[in-house]
């Protein structure tokens, strides 16, 4: 497996210059702006990347990575903080409101104005920038004539952070804590000048509840949810899309979905990557992604025909070979490419025979009752690991701990390569005494030493379909996330069934077990199409531009512990940081965060978590800090969010909220 160390394309850093961008309503947005110093043109294109998180200190060295590379290519870029985050006026109540979508339109259509562009713009982001670019595209502003978008859904209900198949995600109320605080935080006097403390206490007092309220209102999909759901009309979007992202990642069956059913010129990339751009690409080797970039933009921006659009429509991992660990998993594989989805490839159909497969069904148990401890899971790692910064050991590791707790079915040792591309599907019928129950599939690859890989999974919170009484069977059908790989000769897959996958996925408080009929069981697995093409791009080695000066102060540090209390049973993930310490343009930025559970086996009412965070930033004799925290709880049979949020100025508390909130899950 061939893996590239990132190089930089230049010594110094490429020139930008702040500005403010004025909106209809008098809203003054601050931005930074890269003009290429060499241009393609007389008049060139403009990429833009719309997202909250600080381009004057949170995000500048990404910033200029990306961004500097564009304009060094000849091009403009511009990273726009939107309303009510960093030193933008206004506020920021939550993800992907209408006004957000309203500004964005806004100010493409300033920019486009501008006397050295063409008219052309380009939307390019990543997670919440992902999703603003599918989402302001489907307002189709004249001006946006491509977007790149990665790490991101066509769904906010079903493939996004908040829930995975109606289980609630605990990477979501990380989030959500994480975005708490990002209300709240300050804009730099050296960018606002004196009326730094104005906007401050606006934004603090402006906080009306905490975003996870919000998402916790709505556990089920609703209008709530389908607004910025691009998948409630694909039609709505005909510009250019390229879609990016990479199997480890939370946001791949978007993805698929967007191929199949964009009607506009449309390409996709998934890699063995996880929530990151593939120039930096984890576990799997990093690419020479913004060369394909310029690709892009070069063909939908400037008009020129660069080929990209001739090549197959979906590059794709066929991974092999996983070693699972917690902190650096491994995965060989190559690429494949497909010219459309979804594939035209015939399933193979594995049966239960006992605790075996078979490709026809067999002698079996009648029924087998699935009631897993709720501790079960703790080797699953994050939802989306690394997903806003995290640096903590949150891959999937070595299942075979987890697996020892759940029924599990697997097959002979391989005799050849067995390939699976595209969506596996469970078919059985089951029953529960509950009015809900979660079910967890896990797809393993289990080596012949016992180490057990999770190739894929499912979560799904069942609801009895209209009519079933408690305890009464009904037939249900549960994809999996969708994948490319090749298990390989001599090894063995293995599905691996649970009522739990704890912390990531929240529990039910009580009678949670599951009886499934394993003679009903078929394990629908799709094939390598025989369209695919095996031949290996050429991406280059993978390159960004100089980032922009800043200076380590204190290297960080990262504890994830299971603790195991063996006198009560209770189980604790515990997860600390200590973030660098690092100063940029003469501003200092620490900050601490933190998340830990608490489950007793037995009992889904005990299931608690907490997720607290700390953020300061200093320049000077001006010294600012935060501190948020939420809990999460069973109380009365509902869910019970309780959240503070705590500012000081040096050392005197010059704000403190707090909520108390329950849900009916």
């Amino acid at each position: 497996m061939q893996n590239y160390s990132v190089s930089v394309t230049s010594d110094t850093p490429a020139p930008y210059r702040q500005i403010r961008i004025p909106l209809s309503d008098g809203t003054i947005l601050h931005a930074r702006l890269w003009l290429p110093q060499t241009p393609l043109a007389e008049k060139v294109p403009l990429v833009l990347e719309w997202i909250p998180y600080r381009q004057s200190d949170g995000t500048a060295l990404a910033d200029s990575m990306m961004h500097g590379y564009f304009a060094e290519s000849g091009i403009a870029a511009a990273r726009v903080d939107i309303r009510g985050s960093g030193n933008s006026d206004g506020l920021l109540h939550d993800e992907y409101l209408r006004q957000e979508q309203d500004d964005a339109c806004e100010v493409i259509a300033w920019l486009a104005a501008q006397d050295w562009c063409n008219g052309n713009v380009g939307l390019i982001g990543i997670s919440w920038g992902g999703f603003a670019a599918l989402q302001i595209a489907a307002r189709k502003p004249p001006a946006l004539k491509a977007i790149i978008t990665a790490c991101s859904t066509d769904n906010r209900y079903t493939d996004d952070v908040h829930f995975m198949g109606g289980a609630l995600l605990s990477d979501g109320m990380q989030w959500g804590n994480g975005l708490f605080a990002q209300l709240g935080r300050p804009a730099d006097p050296a960018h606002v000048g004196e009326c730094w403390r104005d906007i401050w206490m606006n934004r603090l007092e402006g906080i009306e509840e905490p975003p996870l309220s919000r998402w916790m209102a709505h556990m089920e999909q609703d209008e709530f949810w389908k607004h910025g759901s691009v998948c409630e009309n694909y039609d709505d979007i005909d510009c250019a899309v390229w879609a990016v992202g990479g199997w480890v990642d939370g946001y791949t069956d978007p993805i698929l979905r967007l191929m199949e059913n964009l009607s506009c010129p449309k390409k996709a990339l998934i890699g063995p990557w996880t929530h990151m751009y593939p120039t930096w690409g984890q576990p799997g080797p990093k690419i020479g992604f913004m060369q394909e970039c310029m690709r892009w933009w070069r063909q939908w921006l400037m008009g020129e025909d660069t080929g990209i659009m001739e090549e197959p429509m979906l590059r794709l991992w066929l991974g092999k070979d996983p070693e699972p660990d917690t902190s650096a998993p491994r995965i060989g594989g190559r690429w494949i490419c497909l010219p459309s989805w979804p594939p035209q490839a015939p399933d193979q159909v594995l049966h239960a025979r006992d605790r075996t497969f078979a490709e026809t069904p067999g002698e079996t148990e009648e029924s087998i009752l699935i009631d897993s401890p709720l501790s079960l899971g703790t080797w699953g790692g994050e939802w989306c690991p690394l997903d806003g910064g995290g640096n903590g050991p949150e891959f999937a590791g070595d299942a075979r701990s987890d697996d020892g707790m759940s029924v599990c079915f697997q097959t002979r040792p391989l005799k050849e390569s067995f390939f699976l591309v595209g969506i596996p599907v469970l078919k059985v019928r089951l029953s529960f005494e509950g009015p809900r129950a979660l079910i967890v599939l896990r797809l393993n690859e289990v080596l012949p030493d016992g180490t057990s890989g999770r190739v894929t999974f499912a979560l799904r919170r069942l609801k009895r379909p209209a009519g079933v009484a408690p305890g009464e069977s009904f037939e249900a059908e549960i994809p999996m996330k969708g994948v490319a790989h090749e298990f390989s000769r001599g090894n063995r897959l293995r599905l691996a069934l649970s009522t739990s996958y704890w912390p990531m996925a929240w529990p039910e408080p009580a009678l949670n077990a599951v009886t499934v009929a394993p003679g009903t069981l078929a394990f629908h697995l799709p094939g390598l199409p025989p369209e695919t093409l095996h031949e290996q791009p050429e991406y280059g080695p993978p390159v960004h531009a100089c980032p922009v000066p800043s200076e380590t102060l204190s290297s960080g540090s990262v504890c994830r512990e299971v603790i195991t209390d063996l006198a009560s049973g209770e189980v604790r993930l515990v997860s600390k940081s200590k973030r660098p310490t690092w100063r940029i343009d003469g501003l200092t930025i620490s900050g601490t965060g933190g998340h830990s559970y608490v489950v007793m086996p037995r009992d889904g009412s005990s299931a608690r978590a907490r997720f607290e965070g700390t953020q300061a930033f200093r320049r000077g004799d001006w010294n600012v800090r935060t501190e948020t925290c939420s809990d999460v709880f069973w109380e009365d049979g509902k869910l019970v969010l309780e959240a503070r949020y705590v500012a000081f100025e040096g050392d005197d508390k010059v704000f403190e909220k707090t909520w108390h909130k329950a849900f009916t899950y």
